[in-house]
C-alpha cells in the first residue's frame, strides 16, 4: 500500500507540473504532504491496524529533514548565480567575445566552431536563456552576411550549451538533491565523458562548416569569401553589439585579468578539491564583489539585480528538500523501488543505468527537470544491482542538458529560436538528431572510462 500511494503521489506531481496545474514550487511542498498524510494517518484507519499512529509532528520532522539536506546545494547555487553575474556585468565576456570575432574572420567552419567555443563560455553561469542573448546576437551577423544555414547557428550554440553540464547547473542541482550526493562526487567521473561530448561539438562545428563552404562555393578559398560577387577581405571583422549606458557604467575592463584568473580559481576548485563548493562560491562572490565594485551601494545593487534568479532556484530547492525528505524518510520511495526491483530481471538490472545515458535526451521532450530528477529519476536509481548514483550520472548525460535547448518544456528553447530566426519545428528537426547523438557518445565515453558497466 505504501509503494501505491508512493506511485500515486509522484503521477499527481508530474500531472501538475507538466500540466502547468500548479507551479513546481507548490507542487513539491503540497502534494507530498497530501501524500503522506494519506500514507501515514489516512490508509491505517481504513486497513483496522491497531498500530499506533505516528504524532502529528512527524510529517513536519520529515519535511525539516528533506530541508536541511538541500541547504548547502540551495546556498550554493545563490551564489554562483551572483558570482556569474558579477563578473559578467564587469564586462569579463567583452573581450573573449571581441577576440572569437575577430579570429573566426569570414571562414564557415571557422565561424561555426567559433560561435561553439562563445556559447561554451558564456554556459560558465549554466544559464541557457543567458548563453543564448550572449552568442546568438554577437555572431548571427556574420551567418548572415555569408548566408550560412541560420539551423546551424541555433544548432552549434544548444550543442555547446549541451554537452556543457557543470556541478552548479540546474540538472546537476537536481540530480545531487533528488539522490543526497554531492555535485563533486557527481561530476568528476563525468569529465571524461564531457571531454568526448566537447570534442563531438567540435567535430560537427567543423562538418557543419565544411558542408556549408560546398553550399556556397567557397571550398578551397580559406579564410575569404566571395559573397554576392565582391571579394570579401579575410580582415572583415564584425564587432560586440553596443552596450547601453547603463551596461557602460557597470564595465570594469581594466580587470579582466583578475576576473578571469579568479572564474579559472572557482572552476578548479570545484572540480581538483574536495572544498565545499557553497564555501568556495561564497568566498568567491565576495570577491568578485568588492574586487570590481566597491561601495557598499553598488554591491547591494548587483546583488538585487541577481536575485530573482536565484531565489526562484533556491525556492525550488527547497521545495525539492520537501519533496525528497518525506519521500525518503516516509518509506514510500523504498517501497516503490522494492516493488519495481521485481519487475526487473536480475540480468538486466545491471545495465539499467546504460539504458538511461541512451534515452535520457529524449526524455527532455517528455519530462520537465523537476518532474524527472525528483519523481522519476530516485524511483528508477533504488532498484537495486547497481550504485544510485549511476542512474543520476547516466541522466546527465541527456536529460535537460543535451535536451534542454530543444525541449518545448524549456523557456530558452523559444529564446534560441526567436534570436536566430529559426522556426521551432525546423530547429527541433535539425538539432534533435544530432543532440541526440552527442548524448549516445557520451554515454560510450561514460562506459569506456568506467563510469558504469554496459
Amino acid at each position: 500500500m505504501l509503494a501505491l500511494v508512493g506511485i500515486l503521489t509522484i503521477a499527481t506531481l508530474l500531472f501538475c507540473i507538466m500540466s502547468k496545474r500548479l507551479s513546481p514550487i507548490v507542487a513539491l511542498i503540497i502534494i507530498p504532504i497530501l501524500g503522506a498524510v494519506i500514507a501515514l494517518y489516512i490508509v491505517p484507519l481504513f486497513q483496522g491496524g491497531q498500530e499506533v499512529l505516528p504524532h502529528y509532528t512527524a510529517i513536519p520532522k520529515m519535511v525539516v529533514t528533506g530541508i536541511s539536506k538541500l541547504a548547502p546545494m540551495a546556498a550554493m547555487f545563490v551564489f554562483a548565480i551572483i558570482f556569474f553575474g558579477v563578473v559578467s556585468d564587469a564586462g569579463m565576456f567583452d573581450p573573449i567575445i571581441a577576440k572569437i570575432l575577430k579570429v573566426v574572420g569570414t571562414n564557415p567552419k571557422r565561424i561555426i566552431i567559433g560561435t561553439g567555443v562563445l556559447a561554451l563560455i558564456a554556459h560558465l553561469d549554466g544559464n541557457g536563456a543567458v548563453t543564448f542573448l550572449i552568442t546568438v546576437p554577437a555572431m548571427l551577423p556574420l551567418y548572415n552576411k555569408l548566408g550560412i544555414d541560420k539551423r546551424i547557428l541555433a544548432g552549434i550554440t544548444a550543442l555547446s550549451a549541451g554537452v556543457n553540464f557543470l556541478p552548479w547547473t540546474g540538472p546537476m542541482i537536481r540530480a545531487s538533491a533528488a539522490l543526497e550526493v554531492s555535485t563533486h562526487d557527481l561530476f568528476t567521473p563525468l569529465i571524461p565523458a564531457q571531454i568526448c561530448g566537447l570534442a563531438f561539438m567540435v567535430f560537427m562545428g567543423w562538418y557543419w562548416g565544411r558542408k556549408e563552404e560546398k553550399r556556397l562555393g567557397l571550398a578551397g578559398a580559406g579564410a575569404g569569401a566571395v559573397i554576392g560577387g565582391e571579394n570579401e577581405e579575410t580582415t572583415t571583422h564584425f564587432a560586440p553589439k553596443e552596450l547601453t549606458e547603463e551596461e557602460q557604467k557597470l564595465r570594469r575592463p581594466h580587470l579582466f585579468w583578475a576576473n578571469i584568473t579568479l572564474v579559472i580559481l572557482v572552476i578548479t576548485g570545484m572540480v581538483a578539491t574536495k572544498i565545499s563548493p557553497v564555501v568556495i562560491f561564497m568566498v568567491a562572490c565576495c570577491i568578485a564583489l568588492t574586487l570590481n565594485y566597491r561601495k557598499p551601494a553598488e554591491q547591494s545593487a548587483r546583488i538585487n539585480a541577481h536575485a530573482k534568479g536565484a531565489l526562484m532556484m533556491a525556492s525550488i530547492l527547497f521545495a525539492a528538500g520537501v519533496f525528497t525528505g518525506i519521500m525518503g524518510e516516509s518509506g514510500m520511495l523504498k517501497a516503490m523501488a522494492n516493488s519495481a526491483g521485481h519487475f526487473v530481471p536480475d540480468s538486466l538490472s545491471s545495465h539499467i543505468p546504460f539504458i538511461v545515458s541512451l534515452v535520457a535526451m529524449p526524455l527532455s521532450l517528455v519530462f520537465d527537470p523537476d518532474s524527472y530528477y525528483f519523481g522519476i529519476m530516485p524511483v528508477v536509481a533504488n532498484i537495486g544491482g547497481f550504485p544510485p548514483i549511476q542512474v543520476a550520472q547516466a541522466s546527465l548525460l541527456g536529460q535537460m542538458t543535451t535536451g534542454f535547448p530543444v525541449s518545448p518544456l524549456t523557456p530558452a528553447t523559444f529564446l534560441l529560436c526567436s534570436l536566430s530566426g529559426v522556426d521551432l519545428a525546423d530547429h527541433q528537426k535539425f538539432s534533435i538528431p544530432i543532440l541526440w547523438l552527442a548524448s549516445i557518445v557520451m554515454a560510450v565515453g561514460a562506459m569506456l572510462f568506467g563510469v558504469f558497466p554496459i
